[in-house]
Parts: C-alpha cells; structure tokens; sequence
C-alpha cells in the first residue's frame, strides 16, 4: 500500500512529542509582535509559551499571518516526490485563509503529478480540536488504512468534534472580532463568561453567556456529559489551556470523572500562539468526540 503523509498546521497545537508519536507533519503559520515576524512553532521555541501570555497581560499584541500558497506547493511537491500521498487537515476556513491556499497549492501539484492523491480536508475547528482530527488520521493509518479511507472518515466526523471554550478576558476576542465590542465592555463590567463553540461552519460563536468564572466551567462539564460519545470508535478527550495550568489540570480531572471509560487517551496542553493571540491568557477549552455539531451562527 502506498505511503501517505499527514500534515496540519500550527492551529494544530500538537507538541513535539505527539507529533513524533503519530508521526504527523506540520507547516508553520507566522506569529508578529510589532515588527518582529517568527515562525507560530509549536514547540515554543521562538518564546516560552509563559512569557507570550504574559506580554499579552502587560498589553502587548500579537497578530498573526496564515501559510501561503508556495509554502504549501513546495510541502506537497516534497512529499509527492518522497513517493507518498497527502492528506493535509487546515485550520477552519471560517478563521484562517490556510485552507483556502492548500487548495490552491493542491491543484497546481496535482498539474505535475496527476497520478498523485493529495486531499485538502477544512477541519471547521481550530486549536487541540484540529489536533485531535490529526491524531485520528494517525491512528487510522497505522490500522493500515488507505488514504482514501482515512480522508472519507475524517470528512464523515470532522462535527462530531465538539469544542466547549471559555475566555477571562473578552478584550482579546473583541480585537480579533469574535465578539461585539458592547458584549465585551459589558463583559469586563459584569464577570460575563461567554461559552465558545466551534460551529457546523467552523465559527467560533458564543452560545451561551454565563456570569462568573465558576459557573462557566461548571456549564461547560454539564455540556460535555450531555454531548459526549463514549462510543465513538476512537475516542480521545483534550484540555487546552492559555497559561492558566493549574486550573486547567482541576477542570480535567472533573471532565475524566465524568467519563464512563477511564482508558480513553486525555491530553492537558498549552492553546498555541496562534489561537492564543485571539482568545488571550486564563482561556481554558475541552475538545472531544461527541454528538455532531450541528448549530449555525446567524
């Protein structure tokens, strides 16, 4: 059977240790502070992941540029030329033009190597939620199945993974648009938590606004036992978190309790710099497999 290559982005948020683990490649989105333009390296080397959040609380700004077009063909071209298929898995379309580039790339490649199978899948989630889709590939393909295979799973499940997010501090999502600028002045005046989820479009969209901190984290362990699948055939549960460990840590020994199979794989992270620079420091999020999404924000 022919080789095939997964391959994300650095939405992903997988570390290098997963990365290795299930054997997944990935291309680097750029992270800019000022005039300073890095590479979003997921393994932090360009700056501890402690000390970005804690620029972001002294009130330094972080924007961020998606991968281009070239950056994608040459990737493709590589592998292709390395004798293997593609299966690249992007960040939501609804949040980054990434996707849209892989296509692009996609069709000029395919121009030289027609005999080739590269496919671009738009994962509609973003942060650990597009790792995890990644992972799943991973433990598809070691199973020996074909890429086709693999590709037409990962579409057929992509909304069943669900995301339960919630912010400290509505300023950052303001700036980046994610909410109405009179939501978050509100916001900071009344405690008001809104409850994030990826939506069937892949938007991040705020469906429930919840008042204080406590009873947003208690909201979103009351969703995830509503929601979750504990028979979906792989099954794997992540927190991710934006600096804030410790409670992150609590909230995923509350999520495990609530799990009625206690083998299932659980992964605690930091929410990598390019989802960080939107949701900003104390974002706390649990990504999962479960009923499928199927909500649209108007």
């Amino acid at each position: 059977m022919k080789k095939f290559v997964i391959v994300t982005d650095s939405c992903a948020d997988l570390n290098g240790e997963l990365r290795k683990k299930y054997d997944i490649e990935y291309l680097c989105m750029r992270v800019i502070e000022g005039i300073v333009d890095r590479p979003a390296d997921l393994d932090w080397d360009f700056m501890p992941a402690k000390t970005f959040y804690d620029k972001m609380r002294q009130g330094v700004r972080f924007t961020t540029a998606q991968i281009t077009r070239q950056d994608y063909a040459e990737h493709f071209e590589k592998y292709i030329t390395d004798g293997c298929d593609v299966i690249s898995i992007s960040c939501s379309s609804a949040l980054s033009g990434s996707y849209k580039a892989s296509l692009l790339a996609r069709d000029e490649v395919s121009k030289a190597h027609p005999e080739a199978k590269i496919y671009c899948i738009d994962a509609l989630n973003a942060c650990i939620g597009l790792g995890l889709l990644c992972i799943t590939a991973s433990k598809l393909r070691a199973e020996g199945k074909t890429v086709d295979e693999v590709a037409s799973f990962i579409e057929a499940n992509k909304l069943k993974m669900n995301q339960l997010a919630f912010a400290d501090d509505l300023v950052y999502l303001k700036r980046a648009g994610r909410v109405a600028p009179t939501s978050a002045f509100f916001g900071g005046i009344l405690k008001i938590k809104p409850l994030i989820i990826s939506d069937a479009l892949g938007n991040n969209v705020a469906v429930e606004k919840v008042k204080g901190r406590p009873a947003v984290t208690k909201r979103a362990l009351q969703l995830f036992a509503e929601r979750y699948d504990a028979s979906f055939p792989y099954p794997i549960v992540a927190v991710a978190h934006a600096d804030c460990e410790e409670e992150a840590k609590l909230f995923a020994e509350k999520v495990k309790e609530l799990m009625p199979d206690k083998n299932v794989e659980f992964l605690i992270d930091y929410i990598g710099p390019i989802v960080g620079a939107t949701v900003g420091p104390g974002t706390m999020a649990v990504y999962f497999f479960g009923d499928e999404v199927t909500y649209k924000a108007e």
